[in-house]
């Protein structure tokens, strides 16, 4: 059988320990169904990859991590009608397979996008997994209405807003007409999260309803968590309008008090983008649809991609890296790896 360079693991460890992650060859995989098989030509590194990494399990075959890739249909499996050899391609995977940290990969035709054609495949590589998230966050969960006349007064709170996803959803966000408010701590971020169109930003280290106050805010309408849900909910309740809601990305480690929020008759919902893959949805198309919308808006200039570091080649060593600038909590933006050598 034909083999192909990986990244991958045996054992789930710290990312400092020499095994975490490991350059390895395994065999090349054989698209059947709606399966594409894509040569990877970048992957981006988000949390997700080095959470599943520390889960402390053991492998008896290599599992390969990676969920978000920018390649080229390699080969289509016998049911797929969407593309075909040659297509160029971007996707966030499903967490239930391998990832995409291999010269090639299998995907699911349905929760795959048409690469944004203005982008390099690094650029494209930085947007899937956060865009489906703040997209589906944003218009699926919340409900936000899409035409800014809808969304006139309307406010949304982004806790984490310099991060990968937060990057998306404030420019998404502020399409749709709301006033965004960002939350970053540091001047850098700061910067990065005003550039991409917020109105505000606030320091989600202090209270919030004081510093809304202090823009002359109230409350906010509408509040995107992307940080630590439990350290932040009780400034969620307090800072949340009556009958608004909140939308939050990150599991929480305690429990959370959802009576908080039963006076105002606030809306509390999860977001996770692998959902619809892992339970195999009626509606999995829909992400191929998103993500071509996604392509467009970037085509036609309407948002930008959120890359802000990349790395070549993709090797265990910066793969790595970008684990370790991911988990150290101070990277901005979405960290790229590219190019098999």
């Amino acid at each position: 059988m034909t083999k192909m360079k990986a990244v991958g693991l045996y054992e789930h460890l710290p990312i400092d320990h020499q095994d975490s992650l490991l350059d390895l060859e395994i065999d090349k995989p054989k698209p059947a169904g709606q399966d594409l098989l894509v040569r990877v030509e970048a992957v981006g590194v988000n949390p997700v990859d080095y959470k599943v990494r520390a889960n402390g399990e053991k492998e008896k075959e290599p599992k390969i991590l990676g969920w978000d890739v920018s390649g080229v249909v390699e080969e289509v499996g016998p049911d797929c009608t969407l593309f075909q050899p040659g297509d160029e391609v971007y996707y966030a995977g499903d967490i239930t397979r391998q990832g995409g940290n291999s010269q090639f990969h299998l995907i699911d035709e349905r929760i795959v996008g048409k690469k944004p054609k203005t982008l390099s495949f690094a650029e494209s590589a930085a947007l899937p997994l956060t865009s489906i998230t703040a997209y589906e966050g944003l218009f699926d969960r919340l409900n936000i209405s899409s035409e800014p006349t809808d969304n006139q007064n309307k406010s949304i709170l982004i806790i984490g807003a310099a991060g990968g996803v937060g990057s998306i959803a404030t420019q998404l966000a502020k399409k749709a007409g709301l006033t965004v408010i960002g939350t970053a701590s540091r001047p850098e971020t700061v910067e990065w999260v005003k550039g991409l169109g917020a109105d505000h930003t606030i320091n989600h280290y202090k209270e919030f309803t004081p510093q809304l106050k202090e823009l002359g805010m109230t409350n906010v309408d509408y509040i995107f968590c992307l940080n630590a849900t439990e350290k932040h909910w009780d400034n969620m309740a307090d800072a949340v309008a009556p009958q608004g809601k909140i939308c939050s990305i990150v599991e929480t480690n305690e429990p959370i008090d959802l009576t908080l929020l039963q006076q105002k008759s606030v809306t509390f919902v999860w977001e996770l983008m692998f959902t619809r893959a892992i339970f195999q949805t009626d509606d999995m198309i829909e992400q191929h649809h998103l993500l071509n919308e996604i392509a467009d808006l970037i085509d036609r200039d309407a948002i930008t991609t959120t890359l802000n570091k990349l790395l070549s080649p993709i090797s265990a060593h910066n793969i790595k890296q970008a684990h370790q600038l991911l988990e150290s909590g101070s990277s901005i933006g979405k960290i790229v790896v590219e190019d098999y050598q």
